[in-house]
This record gives C-alpha cells, sequence and structure tokens, in this order.
C-alpha cells in the first residue's frame, strides 16, 4: 500500500462538508485538473482527499467567491505566493475597470431611454481658443473595436518620432474625419503636435491644424469606452446648436493625461467639436 493509502483519507462528503464545497464541485475541479483526488477506489470511483488539500479547497472557494473564471483559478494555485497574490491583484484590478466601464455605460444607456434628458447635469461644456499646431499623424479606416489598440500604438510612434522635431508640443488628439461605429469606419487620424518651427525638414507624414475655437468636455477613463463616449459626443454637439454655434470641423478627443498611469475615475480626455 502506498503513503497516500497509509494516511488518513476523507471521502468526498467529508471532504466537501469542511471545504465549504458540494460533491458536484470537487468532481468539476477534478475534471478541470484543479483539485484531482488523492485516490479513487478502482472498483466504486468514489473520491478520496487528503486533509492537507483542504487549504487548496478553501482557496478555490475564496477566489470562485471574486467570480474569477476557473482558468485564472489554476494559475493562482500553481504559482508561488507572490507571484499568487500579483494574480489576483491584476484580476481584481481588471474586475474594476469592467465595473467602472459598466457603470458609465448604464450612465449612457439611462440617457438614451430616458430621450436624453439629464445629459446637460453629466457634462459641462467650455469653450477654448487652439493655436495653430505642426503635427505629425497616421491615419486609417477602423471600427470601433480596433481604436483600443491602434490609438495607442499609432500615439506611440508619433510621440517617438516627435523626438526628431524638438518633442512633442501640445497634447496629442484623435481627429474623426467620419463616424466610427458598427457600420461605418472613419477614418481617423491620429496627431501628435511637434515644436518644430516649420514643415520643412519633417520626413513623417505631416500637417498644420488651423487655429480654431472649440467647444469641449472633459470626461474620465471609464467614459472613454464605446459606446458610452457617444454621450459626451451628444452633449457638445447638442450645445453647440443650442447656442447657434457652428461645426466647422471634425470632432476630436484630446488625450491629455497619462493613459497607463490614470485610474478609472480620473479625467483623461477632452471630447471637442471646432465652432464659430
Amino acid at each position: 500500500m502506498d503513503d497516500v493509502e497509509d494516511e488518513a483519507l476523507l471521502g468526498i462528503g467529508a471532504f466537501a462538508r469542511r471545504a465549504r464545497l458540494s460533491a458536484k464541485a470537487l468532481r468539476l475541479y477534478d475534471r478541470q485538473g484543479l483539485l484531482p483526488p488523492d485516490r479513487v477506489d478502482p472498483v466504486t470511483g468514489y473520491r478520496y482527499y487528503r486533509e492537507d488539500r483542504l487549504q487548496a479547497a478553501r482557496l478555490i472557494v475564496r477566489l470562485r467567491g471574486l467570480d474569477m473564471p476557473l482558468a485564472t483559478v489554476a494559475e493562482v494555485l500553481a504559482a508561488p505566493g507572490p507571484r499568487a497574490a500579483e494574480l489576483v491583484a491584476a484580476y481584481w484590478e481588471s474586475v474594476e475597470h469592467r465595473i467602472a466601464a459598466q457603470r458609465e455605460l448604464a450612465s449612457h444607456l439611462r440617457i438614451r431611454l430616458a430621450g436624453d434628458e439629464g445629459r446637460s447635469d453629466m457634462y459641462r461644456i467650455e469653450e477654448r481658443e487652439v493655436p495653430e499646431q505642426l503635427v505629425l499623424t497616421e491615419q486609417r479606416h477602423a471600427r470601433p473595436e480596433d481604436l483600443p489598440v491602434w490609438i495607442p500604438e499609432a500615439t506611440g510612434r508619433l510621440v517617438a518620432a516627435a523626438g526628431e522635431y524638438g518633442g512633442v508640443a501640445a497634447a496629442p488628439f484623435v481627429v474623426y474625419h467620419g463616424e466610427v461605429s458598427e457600420d461605418s469606419d472613419g477614418p481617423v487620424e491620429v496627431c501628435v503636435p511637434i515644436a518644430a518651427a516649420q514643415a520643412d525638414g519633417v520626413a513623417h507624414a505631416h500637417r498644420t491644424e488651423p487655429a480654431h475655437r472649440e467647444a469641449y468636455t472633459t470626461i474620465t477613463k471609464a467614459q472613454v469606452a464605446y459606446p458610452q463616449i457617444l454621450s459626451a459626443y451628444d452633449a457638445v454637439f447638442e450645445w453647440a446648436k443650442a447656442e447657434d454655434r457652428t461645426v466647422v470641423s471634425a470632432p476630436r478627443e484630446v488625450y491629455f493625461a497619462d493613459w497607463a498611469a490614470a485610474a478609472d475615475g480620473e479625467p483623461v480626455c477632452d471630447i471637442a467639436v471646432p465652432v464659430e
């Protein structure tokens, strides 16, 4: 008889009670490779567990209490202590980000379903003068799902290129030359203002953004997610209409904060529309 059989083993029923798990859950975790039994009776198929496996079983209970997917639970169980703690922290950060985005989506839907009532309470519209800017650019056609990847990548490339021309002179911005939705793909242009005094000698794609006056509203990182960001655009356009202002150029998003470092509730972006 091997060492496992020499030890006192708990049947699946007793083990389940002490672990605060159901026998059904234990069978599932066995199939998933999370918590295989230490012995299976070859005749009856009955499962037995060592008592020291209770710690792992109780950890699974707590991780599942966070609605953690089984694949992530498996990673936590397999990792050494410090790494396991990092995995839990990373998972919970992703949950908080999702909840923050869903909270803003719920606000967006509430506005839509209430016939746009309350939008003015959510968005403060201001105006400002924007000077002429020489900008490096990248442009492409894109769908909403493309933007969270392409915009940061394009911005990173342009910021790096700006170092050749005196550095970044102002906040990068994204211009929507056409609607971006499930049915339309822009095009979209990422712009990074540079400190170069003139366009001569600028080898990268570039253009001059004219000086203009713009109406804008500031939104948080969570509010940038699609489709809730559309409520902010609608608020600016409706303000322009109510104030009898003419929209003279394409709408844009001005990213003035460090996106990676910002928390979901922190301001990161202005939704802006050139007006006269």
